[in-house]
């Protein structure tokens, strides 16, 4: 068996893999149109799919528009890629959400409108409902990131405040042919909720929704108060060509493939994990020490693969530096006490924890004792938020750079067997 800490790093490197557009897509494009193919799209794989589009399809009639995140372009020859700001809206994101409404609505009956989503898309392609204005939007947007709420509570509230996510790209598009095609980041893979759903009908849309008001706090613009507490109206039904090309679920199953390649026991706990980054790391913990002490649910050696979007909820100190995965990974350590066998890896599959540099970190047996060396509290980090820097300092994060896709965060926990006395 290899090292923990390079098996674990293969097991995430399968998963990102698993869902890299250049070797799925393809196989997801539908018929060849009659007239042009435009292309549509945001997330911080749009780059990445747009390119995968005019791999596949050099002799097509392509153009059309899709946005990003900075840092994450590709080159691209007919499809034009926009950057924008994650996950704060900014100025370029509107701007390339007119242009990728406008794209959308000057195709015909004979054209195809193939739209490229994936997660992040929500921030990118920001266009807000009237009155609310761009800086109410960004403040908005603020207030969801630190309010604590579900991602699906998130996901009403931004499309209830925008023009293009609910199906508004969908209706911008008119009686052309629409196609998504998309990479999920989302809990069960709910088409709605990928970037808030452009391409599909809004659930929520005739939903009071004045109950997330309380959660976002006193500083909610009165544009926004408005127009949550105001039912909106109800949409006409379609039903689109919504493909999805790479999910969380097939990426935790490509990281089994390198488990049980590896003599491991692969334990998938699921792809759609929630809740707060500190407590699922504190419960992962449990379920450790459980494969540890009674083999349940599975006997050493084994890994605990599990997918989804934990939150962490900032309260009124200024937090220090982390993200969900680094936090998740802190709160594990700690809860284990530096229990022997025992190895994580934690990381956003999009290469980005949070706002940071690193995708997420590693953490083995000798973390906490390594930290308190280094003259660290890993107790004091955790409540203070400041996961990052103290994975930085033992030089335990992993970066990867922008991987050009997006299923969401991955989290490995090893359990290895322990001899006797």
């Amino acid at each position: 068996m290899r090292e923990p800490e390079a098996l674990l790093r293969a097991m995430f490197d399968a998963a990102v893999a698993a869902a890299d557009p250049a070797q799925v897509l393809a196989r997801f494009l539908p018929s060849r149109p009659v007239g042009r193919c435009i292309v549509v799209g945001a997330g911080k794989s749009a780059a990445a799919m747009a390119r995968a589009v005019e791999d596949a399809w050099p002799d097509v009639d392509l153009s059309g528009v899709v946005v990003t995140r900075y840092g994450h372009a590709v080159p691209t020859q007919r499809i034009a890629v926009r950057e924008a700001a994650h996950p704060t809206p900014d100025a370029a994101g509107e701007a390339a959400a007119r242009e990728i409404m406008a794209a959308a609505a000057s195709a015909g009956p004979d054209d195809l409108v193939l739209a490229l989503i994936s997660g992040g898309g929500s921030a990118l392609m920001t266009l807000p409902r009237d009155p609310l204005t761009l800086d109410e939007k960004i403040a908005v947007n603020r207030l969801l990131l630190k309010s604590g709420l579900a991602i699906d509570d998130m996901n009403r509230v931004r499309r209830r405040l925008s023009r293009v996510k609910g199906g508004g790209l969908a209706r911008a598009a008119g009686a052309a042919r629409l196609v998504t095609l998309a990479i999920s980041d989302v809990p069960g893979d709910d088409p709605e909720a990928i970037a808030s759903g452009p391409t599909v009908p809004d659930p929520t849309a005739a939903e009071d929704l004045s109950r997330l008001i309380a959660r976002l706090g006193p500083d909610l613009p009165e544009a926004a108060r408005r127009l949550l507490e105001a039912p909106g109206e109800r949409q006409e039904a379609f039903f689109p060509d919504y493909r999805l090309i790479a999910t969380p679920q097939a990426s935790l199953q490509a990281a089994a493939e390198v488990a049980r390649a590896a003599g491991l026991a692969p334990v998938l706990l699921g792809d759609a994990l929630e809740g707060e980054a500190r407590e699922a790391g504190i419960l992962m913990a449990g379920i450790a020490r459980s494969v540890a002490v009674h083999a349940t649910p599975a006997p050493a050696p084994a890994v605990l693969l599990s997918g989804g979007e934990t939150t962490v909820t900032i309260g009124d100190t200024p937090p220090g530096r982390g993200g969900r995965n680094t936090e998740f990974l802190l709160a594990l350590a700690v809860a284990l006490g530096g229990r022997a066998g025992i190895h994580a890896l934690a990381g956003d599959t999009d290469g980005i924890d949070g706002t940071e540099d690193a995708a997420g970190a590693l953490v083995g047996p000798g973390t906490l004792a390594r930290a308190r060396e280094a003259g660290l509290d890993p107790r004091a980090m955790l409540d203070g938020h400041d996961s990052y820097s103290l994975f930085e300092a033992l030089g335990d994060l992993v970066r990867t750079g922008p991987t050009l896709t997006n299923v969401n965060d991955f989290r490995a926990v090893l359990v290895l067997p322990q001899k006797p006395g």
